[in-house]
């Protein structure tokens, strides 16, 4: 009993295209996130403020996008 075991082949119609292009997005915006997180929590003394440095850290792209857009659009 000599079989290989291999995964199963996928079946597509004749008119379906892939890709092996996937966003990368996400790992920037992970090390932007623990980044975000060493910064704000260096700052915070307590257990409240570190909730908000964490807080902080998750919306941070929220208002770089809103500055952005302000101040290109006026």
């Amino acid at each position: 009993m000599d079989e290989s075991v291999s995964a199963p082949k996928k079946k597509y119609s004749p008119g379906h295209t892939t890709t092996a292009i996937n966003g990368g997005g996400g790992v920037v915006y992970g090390m932007g996130f623990i980044g975000a997180v060493i910064y704000f929590v260096q700052h915070a003394v307590g257990l409240w403020p570190i909730l908000l440095a964490i807080l902080k850290a998750i919306i941070w792209p929220i208002f770089i996008v809103y500055k952005l857009l302000q101040s290109l659009l006026g």
